[in-house]
């Protein structure tokens, strides 16, 4: 029985009208040319389409000569791929799926550069994300991560701010899709970036009603709050600020090499970079550059260097990068061809603002900052905490508090200044928790009048899971500790941490909000989730229900019984 889907990338295309004419005249002529194009417009889609089809030949492998020399044996042997382009408007949106080296035919300059990414951001789970790549703004440092099982995403290590996610894969939370429409029950994934990459319906009908399945995902809903970092890095869109940006760096592009300008790798072509063997540049020359092992960023400075003020950006932008899959560099060889500004990134600044250049992006970096801080705590301050802590009597001492919990909350234990004394903790120890719920999560519990006692919580946090996570002696006298507490049910012989809250009484008993947490405390939270969720460990903030103290019949206040 043949299969109802395939795994296909699906691109959207911007400045393309939804007709058949305006799609072939979309395309690279010369690549048409190179592959012998054969056109056909599909008509049984119900929807205006276009199909290329062809194939890249090559009458002698370009490795036959080298085997010759090698073992002077003469071999003779083609190349030939073949290559198919369907495109297809579907309510207004153009769209194109490549089939083999088909994808080649898609014009980067037409690709939404947004659209796999922002539907991966929506419906991929964030809790099994299998393959995330990031690019860190400066120095040309691109990250990529796989985990074929699946992993959080705050267990990569990933810092929002600092890094502008370039691709997003992993399992798919529920999409009406052909693949789960046949099979509920089955599991599916996708990878966004430029394109879209996932099992798509093969029959026409079904292919369609995807398409427009994914449509309606990035029109009618908003990022998961897990991932919608992903999504506040975004290009500078103002044409008056593009121009003073492309002014700025038009001079720094004048004067010698100062490390501001770096090499960086275009996003959606690492699989080309790898495969090439040599690389040629043409800048504003009829003549390309020697072929180099690797993209030659001095070259391509000195020859932006001598195009005349104004004209820098331009001959950069008009400028071409050839991969070649051979170190001869023929055209027979040739894999992709690029504007030669892809290829660098840049650093510059308009007052106290920091701009970065990347793909032919501008991005304003610095600005993200506390939105980004701002929207991890929104996540990690929950409304449904995880533990169920009894109201804090306000003017009630912390210990008194937590001493109280075990009494009103049977099965938590009270280990407040019960510290651990490990050989690298002596004198007062560790304090491991302030309370562990019967399901052995760690609450750390905090009356904050300002951020540094908050901080100090925080701090406590970290040492007491690296404690439980490398030290024997440190789990074996907990693990004692609990088991007397509990009168012989102690923690599991394999315990680690997997989850800490942090429960919070904040100054006069204010409702705990990202609004009302102190802002320097929202900086050290986020930065303690990061490090223990790249531990492994789940972090939970709750805010404690407080409530006044009783008051006697002479007026006075007393604390509650």
């Amino acid at each position: 029985m043949a299969t109802r889907t395939s795994k296909r990338t699906l691109y959207r295309l911007t400045g393309v009208d939804p007709t058949v004419n305006s799609m072939f005249d979309a395309l690279d002529t010369n690549q048409l040319e190179r592959i012998h194009a054969e056109f056909d417009v599909p008509e049984n889609l119900g929807v205006p389409a276009v199909l290329v089809t062809g194939s890249f030949e090559q009458h002698v492998a370009s490795w036959c000569n080298e085997i010759f020399r090698t073992t002077g044996i003469e071999v003779s042997r083609p190349v030939n791929r073949s290559a198919g382009l369907l495109m297809l408007a579907v309510d207004g949106n153009v769209y194109a799926i490549g089939y083999d080296q088909g994808f080649r035919l898609v014009p980067d300059r037409l690709k939404d550069h947004r659209f796999g990414l922002s539907f991966a951001s929506r419906r991929v789970d964030p809790g099994r994300i299998r393959d995330l790549v990031s690019h860190t703004p400066g120095g040309g440092r691109t990250d990529i991560t796989l985990v074929p099982g699946g992993a959080s995403v705050w267990s990569l290590g990933m810092v929002e701010h600092a890094r502008i996610v370039r691709r997003l894969g992993g399992h798919l939370d529920d999409v009406p899709l052909t693949i789960s429409r046949d099979n509920p029950a089955k599991l599916s994934s996708a990878e966004g970036g430029a394109g879209l990459r996932l099992r798509l319906g093969v029959e026409g009908a079904d292919l369609v009603a995807d398409i427009r399945a994914i449509a309606r995902v990035l029109r009618e809903e908003k990022p998961c709050p897990e991932l919608e970092f992903v999504e506040h890095v975004v290009p500078v869109g103002d044409p008056t600020l593009l121009t003073r940006l492309e002014a700025v760096l038009d001079d720094l592009l004048g004067q010698e090499p100062d490390g501001r300008i770096s090499v960086a790798v275009p996003a959606d072509h690492w699989d080309d970079y790898n495969a090439t063997q040599a690389f040629r540049a043409r800048i504003n020359s009829d003549a390309a550059s020697r072929a180099t092992d690797d993209f030659d960023l001095d070259y391509v400075l000195c020859r932006a260097r001598v195009q005349r003020a104004g004209k820098r950006v331009a001959a950069l932008r008009g400028g071409t990068v050839t991969l070649y899959r051979h170190s001869r560099a023929d055209r027979a060889d040739e894999i992709w061809v690029s504007s030669a500004l892809r290829w660098i990134e840049a650093e510059v600044f308009l007052g106290s603002h920091r701009f970065f250049l990347m793909d032919e992006h501008w991005y304003e970096i610095d600005q993200e900052y506390l939105k980004a801080i701002r929207s991890h705590t929104e996540r990690l301050i929950t409304n449904s905490p995880s533990v169920d802590l009894p109201p804090w009597v306000l003017g009630e001492k912390e210990r008194i508090y937590n001493a109280s919990v075990p009494d009103q909350r049977p099965g938590y234990v009270c280990f407040d200044r019960d510290n651990v004394q490990t050989a690298l903790h002596r004198g007062n120890g560790v304090e491991i928790c302030d309370l562990l719920s019967p399901d052995n999560v760690l609450v750390m519990v905090k009356r904050a009048k300002g951020s540094d006692a908050l901080s100090h919580l925080f701090s406590q946090a970290l040492v007491a899971v690296q404690t439980l996570r490398n030290s024997p002696e440190g789990r074996e006298k907990f693990a004692a500790k609990v088991a007397a507490a509990r009168k012989g049910r102690g923690l599991p012989d394999d315990f680690l941490p997997s989850k800490v809250v942090f429960a919070i009484l904040l100054k006069d008993g204010t409702d705990l909000t990202a609004g009302t947490l102190f802002p320097f405390s929202q900086v050290t939270l986020v930065q303690t989730a990061r490090t223990l969720e790249a531990w492994g460990v789940e972090v939970e903030v709750v805010g404690i229900a407080s409530t006044p103290a009783a008051v006697t019949s002479t007026g006075r206040r007393r604390l509650a019984a």
